[in-house]
């Protein structure tokens, strides 16, 4: 099935690859809700688990519904490879459990999501892997990092929540020539917006919560790449540890894939709007989003996506306490510190995603008091546009 769709065009991927209809014929695709499989005599089992066939096992690491997920989102990334995962988090735990071993090295963004942070700090520290952590944008910092230990560089771009982007070719050849692997994570722009993959990547992880689902119903993540550091080594830590992906989560990805190209299409423009008009706001600082022209990388962004993705970042005037005022004088923007929702979402980074933080981390990735994040809906942009006018009347 996979090969099939092989030349057809993105949105068609979406929305084919993968499914193999049953005896039943359906349309759509199946959820198979069972935690194990039956084999057809003791010699069939055998050759399951030895691997000398191929098949189902058990449901943690081997579902239709979860395998035709990963197929598809393999198709879109470019990959060989995909492993679904509980969540974005577990997907990167996976990628570095697999990959690394004790005495290795992590060169990461400093502009990174703030539980990713921990996991490196407090986390993978204690069986002995070391990360030190460099500003996105400036390549020789990144160059001056790596060590003969190092083995990983790891980013997301554009950044959460200021928007910076990273040049991957550039660090696609940086890490190629120091025997580093490039691990990406994909979660704001998605497949539809870019594939970091074909710019150099070596792998892609993502939070499948945010866009991948589009309506914040479901947790997971997955990680994709080639066929043996994803669809053995990962993989292997997957079955062995079972940080797994739900059938019905995965059938609810399935669905969002569907929709993905459109959706992405539909927030890019909705949010490039609305970065237009809040850099017309009194009380606006400053705005953050790579489809501005005054963004400093936005012909990078224009070179490497499609388009500029739904998340926008904005600092006001008078630090947290107005800052927690807007977001309080709203009357219908969802406060909630999930993104990628079709519900427009606005949260404080610094005393939420990123309050884990010290506050040196949170200044020197500049993350300041006074800053917001928006994720834009589907919504119409006329209404979310008055909900914040009404609240920035309130500041003024």
């Amino acid at each position: 099935m996979t090969e099939k769709f092989k030349d057809k065009g993105f949105a068609t991927r979406a929305v084919r690859v993968g499914h193999r209809r049953t005896a039943e014929g359906e349309q759509s695709e199946p959820i198979f809700p069972t935690s194990s499989f039956v084999f057809d005599s003791a010699e069939q089992a055998a050759a399951r688990f030895s691997g000398d066939e191929a098949g189902n096992i058990y449901s943690r690491f081997t579902n239709p519904t979860v395998r035709t997920f990963e197929q598809r989102l393999a198709a879109l990334e470019g990959g060989e490879s995909a492993v679904a995962t509980s969540s974005g988090m577990s997907a990167i735990l996976s990628t570095m459990m697999a990959l690394l071993s004790s005495g290795d090295h992590i060169v990461s963004s400093m502009s990174i999501f703030g539980t990713t942070r921990v996991l490196f700090d407090k986390y993978l520290s204690k069986f002995g892997i070391a990360t030190d952590y460099v500003v996105l944008t400036d390549m020789d910092a990144w160059q001056t990092a790596i060590k003969p230990e190092t083995k990983i560089l790891f980013l997301e771009t554009p950044s959460n929540p200021l928007n910076e982007i990273a040049d991957l070719e550039a660090l696609s050849a940086l890490a190629q020539a120091n025997d580093c692997l490039l691990v990406v994570d994909n979660c704001f722009c998605t497949p539809a917006l870019q594939q970091p993959l074909a710019l150099g990547a070596d792998i892609v992880v993502h939070s499948a919560t945010k866009y991948i689902d589009g309506q914040g119903r479901c947790i997971g993540g997955a990680v994709v790449g080639d066929k043996q550091r994803v669809g053995e080594e990962i993989y292997g830590f997957l079955r062995t540890a079972g940080p797994t992906m739900s059938p019905f989560n995965a059938w609810t990805f399935l669905k969002g894939l569907e929709t993905l190209d459109l959706r992405m299409k539909a927030h890019s423009a909705s949010a490039l709007a609305l970065a237009q008009w809040l850099q017309q706001q009194p009380v606006v600082n400053k705005v953050f989003y790579a489809g501005l022209p005054s963004h400093p990388q936005h012909e990078l962004a224009k070179k490497q996506q499609s388009a500029f993705g739904g998340i926008i970042a904005f600092e006001i005037k008078g630090g947290q306490k107005e800052a927690w005022k807007l977001i309080n004088a709203l009357e219908w923007i969802s406060i909630t510190a999930n993104l990628g929702d079709s519900k427009t979402t606005i949260t404080h980074p610094a005393t939420t995603t990123h309050g884990r933080l010290t506050p040196e981390a949170r200044e020197a990735t500049g993350i300041t008091d006074g800053m917001l994040r928006i994720s834009v809906g589907l919504e119409s942009i006329e209404d979310i546009q008055a909900d914040l006018a009404q609240a920035f009347n309130i500041l003024s």
